[in-house]
């Protein structure tokens, strides 16, 4: 198994559990265009530059390994997680999200319908019926996440000269998966992470996996403020003062109405990390699996565009965010990191209709052929995490007191 940047990229998305997890169940897995597995695997090597040698992991293997805590398998065109779905529009294929509470809420709004205990009979039919700029223009304004499958566009930034991180203090607004990645990739180079929640929107990742979120989270600190209370306000950007390193993963609006602001960090040496869907300027929202679906990263089975992976947007973007974090400031002025997720994919794409092998079976498993020969297609594999994630809010009295904040 290789673990750094491979010259085939084949080879590294049979490693990495990703094509295990595309296609259809009662098909063959897929191995997925671009080179997104291979991009993981410069990056895990960009990490463990910075961190002479003390993080090393396969950024590949990273990829998949939240389905190796929660069981997903492939399921065509429905995402690994259940929650998305790709649906054919008027021009093209589109992929929707259901993945919040008042998400079903918000479908009926987007079609325009009562919407019952399933929603997909009738989004489908409404998508169907529409054009891709039709949903992204109504999805947009009701703050649903979902978008048409289209052509990759920006690139995102590109990591500089590595520095080490540790000893930083990292305050991280984030939430779910690709943010939190991040953070842990900062945690385990030696630098000190905050998690941050407000009482009424906690982390929604802490209904999820509870083993994948305590390798996620562990050793890290827990602290719940109000922006709503005058004194909470107050310690909340006390503390983002304090810090070396800021991660959020929400439009700019959010922040900035509870007095946060951006460009003051960075005008003040400090990096700030800011992880959106579709870049800071778009009011698009978006989760793993419709972001990397809309941005182009899609296999093809049985005439239809399918899922490739489990949210793979996510973990790509976290450890993006997390070489950005680990670049180096240029001279006293700190650094805004504008994190596109769909940007992140987008770069890793061919030119279209660029040939991928199908795998086959022998001796009992799936085989793809590759420069080297032919290689097992990998099921997804976890990490086993270590100590212990925080509990909501335990550590904000410690961590106000230790850093002299109100």
């Amino acid at each position: 198994m290789s673990t750094g940047p491979n010259p085939d990229p084949v080879e590294d998305w049979a490693e990495s559990g990703i094509a295990a997890l595309t296609g259809f169940l009662d098909g063959p897995p897929l191995i997925p265009p671009g080179r997104a597995a291979t991009r993981a695997r410069e990056l895990s090597a960009f990490v463990a530059a910075a961190t002479s040698g003390a993080v090393r992991i396969d950024g590949a293997r990273l990829l998949s390994e939240r389905a190796a805590f929660t069981g997903h398998r492939r399921s065509g065109t429905v995402s690994a997680g259940g929650s998305c779905r790709l649906l054919p529009t008027a021009d093209g294929w589109a992929a929707v999200s259901c993945a919040r509470p008042d998400d079903p809420l918000l479908l009926g709004a987007l079609v325009s319908a009562e919407i019952d205990d399933d929603p997909w009979p009738v989004v489908s039919r409404w998508v169907r019926e529409h054009t891709g700029a039709d949903l992204v223009e109504r999805a947009e304004l009701l703050g649903v996440a979902a978008g048409p499958v289209a052509a990759p566009g920006t690139p995102p930034p590109v990591p500089g000269p590595p520095r080490s991180v540790k000893g930083l203090l990292v305050v991280d607004f984030s939430a779910l998966w690709a943010g939190p990645l991040c953070a842990h990739l900062l945690g385990l180079a030696g630098a000190r992470v905050v998690k941050v929640e407000t009482p009424w929107r906690p982390d929604g990742a802490r209904r999820g996996n509870p083993e994948f979120y305590r390798l996620l989270h562990s050793g890290h600190e827990s602290v719940v403020l109000d922006p709503n209370l005058p004194g909470e306000r107050d310690a909340l950007r006390d503390l983002v003062a304090a810090a070396d390193i800021v991660i959020e993963a929400s439009r700019p609006r959010a922040l900035a109405g509870f007095g946060l602001d951006a460009d003051t960090f960075v005008a003040e040496g400090g990096t700030w990390v800011s992880i959106t869907a579709h870049g800071r300027d778009s009011g698009r929202v978006g989760f793993g699996d419709d972001v990397a679906a809309s941005a182009g990263l899609v296999a093809h089975d049985r005439g239809t565009p399918v899922f490739v992976g489990d949210a793979i947007a996510d973990p790509l973007t976290g450890l993006t965010a997390a070489a950005l974090a680990m670049s180096a400031p240029d001279g006293d002025r700190g650094r805004l990191w504008d994190v596109s997720m769909s940007a992140v994919v987008g770069a890793t794409l061919p030119d279209e209709g660029s040939a991928v092998p199908r795998a086959h079976a022998d001796r009992g498993r799936w085989w793809v052929d590759t420069a080297s020969g032919a290689v097992p297609v990998a099921e997804p594999v976890l990490r086993a995490p270590t100590g212990t994630a925080p509990e909501s809010g335990s550590d904000t009295g410690k961590v106000l007191s230790e850093l002299r904040i109100r």
